[in-house]
């Protein structure tokens, strides 16, 4: 297991929220730096019959 955090994306956007490698380090013009080349997207698995749901950071 690594360390991370989910990035929260905004301003109006719809997107996938991705994982970054490593700790947040703040940013003062987008309040947290991210490095693209360390981020994944999360998928998401939700069980049919109770709507449990798992996560995961996709490879690739």
């Amino acid at each position: 297991m690594s360390p991370g955090f989910v990035v929260d994306q905004g301003y109006g956007s719809v997107s996938v929220s991705t994982w970054q490698e490593g700790e947040p380090r703040k940013s003062f013009w987008t309040g947290v730096k991210q490095r693209k080349d360390a981020q994944r997207e999360i998928v998401t698995w939700c069980c049919d019959r109770c709507g449990y749901l798992e996560s995961y950071a996709a490879e690739g």
